[in-house]
């Protein structure tokens, strides 16, 4: 399967200037165990290999769930809180359960992840929606955390995410529908905490690596990611990423 994203319609692919592009959060839901998940994985690699949505800067985040591995693989990425959190985005969309691969955009549209035509139109109209400019300031890799401040004009009625993601990891599949493929994903959830909104105001905070300080997944560099999210609507009002060395 050829995976292309086009560019908007009458505009060239090519990327614009960084400040003119707004950050649209991007959240995959996949597990390894799922055989309709990998065209899904690689889109989200192409998006943020390529940018190709002129006036969006897509955040990528893949989310792997755990629900699959009871059918022979047990993905190695997969923990409870990102099933949870396809949870809790199921009941704010109304479906009647969860699936893979999905994608939510900006925490407001919701699709089957491999849908190329939905992902572009899910980020030209959130580009063109108003963000809270969020600054991520002093971040680095200490001793197995990340160490850094964060700059936003969080309101008591918004929430703010901290999220530590690797870089890029793969895996030999040896068991379930993907037996067989060696499995390659982007941006891959490790970390996710909730911090309170006042958090935002440039203190030092620290955010522990997890599974990142394990020497399985000590390699690599680390995707710092923040957002604000709108604790009525689930609207992601802006996000903010930087790449640490470890």
């Amino acid at each position: 399967m050829q995976l292309f994203i086009p560019p908007l319609s009458g505009q060239a692919a090519t990327p614009s200037a960084p400040a003119q592009r707004a950050p649209v959060l991007v959240e995959l839901f996949t597990s390894e165990g799922c055989s309709d998940c990998p065209p899904a994985d690689a889109l989200l690699a192409k998006l943020d290999a390529t940018q190709p949505i002129s006036g969006a800067r897509a955040i990528v985040l893949s989310e792997h769930v755990t629900y699959w591995n009871h059918q022979g693989w047990t993905d190695p990425f997969s923990f409870d809180a990102m099933t949870e959190r396809q949870e809790d985005y199921g009941r704010r969309f109304g479906l009647d359960s969860s699936y893979t691969p999905q994608m939510v955009v900006d925490g407001v549209d919701q699709f089957v992840g491999s849908n190329t035509h939905a992902l572009v139109a899910a980020l030209e109209k959130e580009a063109k929606a108003p963000k809270l400019a969020i600054a991520i300031e002093g971040a680095s890799w200490d001793h197995g955390s990340a160490q850094f401040s964060i700059h936003a004009n969080a309101s008591q009625g918004t929430k703010l995410i901290a999220v530590l993601a690797a870089d890029a990891t793969h895996s030999e599949v040896a068991r379930g529908e993907n037996a067989g493929r060696t499995l390659h994903h982007t941006a891959v959830v490790r970390v996710m905490k909730e911090l309170k909104a006042n958090a935002a105001d440039g203190r030092q905070l620290t955010l522990s690596g997890g599974p990142l300080t394990q020497k399985t997944e000590a390699d690599g560099p680390v995707r710092l990611v923040v957002f604000l999210v709108d604790r009525k609507t689930g609207h992601v009002l802006g996000a903010a990423q930087q790449t640490l060395q470890r």
